[in-house]
């Protein structure tokens, strides 16, 4: 027998009574099982991704009337910056069209008018005189937080894009375990996570794109990640209390948070209306005459229009 060999016999006769409970006092305690959903549907990778794309097949345009409520994170502070919810509605139509609009509270007259094609955007605020152009681009950024934000976000939260041809995807399943405080409960929440990247030309390195959650039990996306080009999160968005609108399924709150510009958005459906025929003027806003104009992807200037 090698040295040292008789004492790695003698631990293990010795470890075996002990864990067999001869020298160890145990005691049982209850710990709180989880409730899980009633349903829980499995589906393979290429259903899920099916699903997604199908889905974002179908949807040609879309009209949402929402109640708008935007926070400044000082996240370094401490302090958040809240400001009062307005009502607004939200047109989109593939595949980058977007316009937003605001409204004062109560007495319902115009607050903002914002339009986008994609590439560049155009926002008019009545009560200041004021139009601001530029690209969806940030090029520099300003300490005003608020001033760094593009309508290219809201894109990529009101709907779950597809895939496009050259994506590559993996699938994980997952169960997550949260907490009702109200209730004192805990609930068991399985789900499957979808990763989408893209592979970089002449690498065998992918750019991350998108990861998307779906809840097993009706397999709509509760929670949705966005990255920039360098492998940030960009947006966060989570998708919350599903509800029927005209025959389909629709989050009735919105949350949208922007890590990098500490920016929150939250967005309280109450009505949304897909595919609806749009006139040729929806994306187009009328500056008046005498509006000051800032451009944003240039030094700040102000010309008459």
């Amino acid at each position: 027998m090698k040295p040292g060999s008789c004492w790695a016999v003698i631990a293990a006769t010795a470890l075996a009574p002990m864990l067999s409970g001869c020298f160890l006092l145990s005691t049982t305690r209850k710990l709180p099982v989880p409730k899980g959903p009633v349903t829980v549907q499995t589906v393979s990778p290429e259903e899920l991704v099916n699903r997604l794309d199908q889905r974002w097949s179908a949807l040609d345009s879309l009209t949402a009337k929402v109640e708008i409520q935007a926070s400044v994170l000082h996240s370094q502070e401490g302090i958040a910056k809240d400001y009062t919810s307005v009502p607004g509605v939200i047109v989109m139509r593939k595949p980058e069209m977007l316009r937003v609009y605001g409204m004062v509270p109560i007495i319902r007259t115009q607050m903002f008018d914002m339009v986008s094609d994609g590439s560049r955007f155009t926002m008019y605020i009545p009560s200041k005189n004021k139009a601001i152009e530029g690209s969806n681009a940030v090029s520099t950024r300003s300490p005003n937080q608020l001033e760094n934000l593009r309508p290219g976000f809201f894109l990529d939260a009101l709907a779950v894009r597809g895939l496009q041809t050259s994506d590559r995807y993996s699938v994980t399943a997952d169960v997550e375990v949260v907490e009702d405080a109200e209730k004192k409960h805990l609930y068991s929440v399985p789900e499957y996570i979808l990763s989408i990247h893209r592979p970089e030309p002449g690498s065998q390195q992918d750019t991350p794109l998108r990861v998307v959650w779906f809840h097993r039990d009706d397999l709509l996306p509760y929670q949705q990640y966005v990255y920039d080009s360098e492998g940030n999160v960009e947006t966060q968005v989570y998708y919350s209390t599903y509800g029927d609108f005209a025959g389909n399924k629709y989050p009735s709150k919105v949350t949208i948070k922007r890590p990098i510009d500490q920016i929150q958005i939250v967005l309280t459906v109450s009505s949304v209306v897909e595919n609806q025929k749009l006139p040729p003027d929806e994306f187009a806003i009328k500056i008046p005459s005498g509006t000051q104009v800032q451009r944003m992807d240039a030094a700040p200037q102000g010309r008459a229009q």
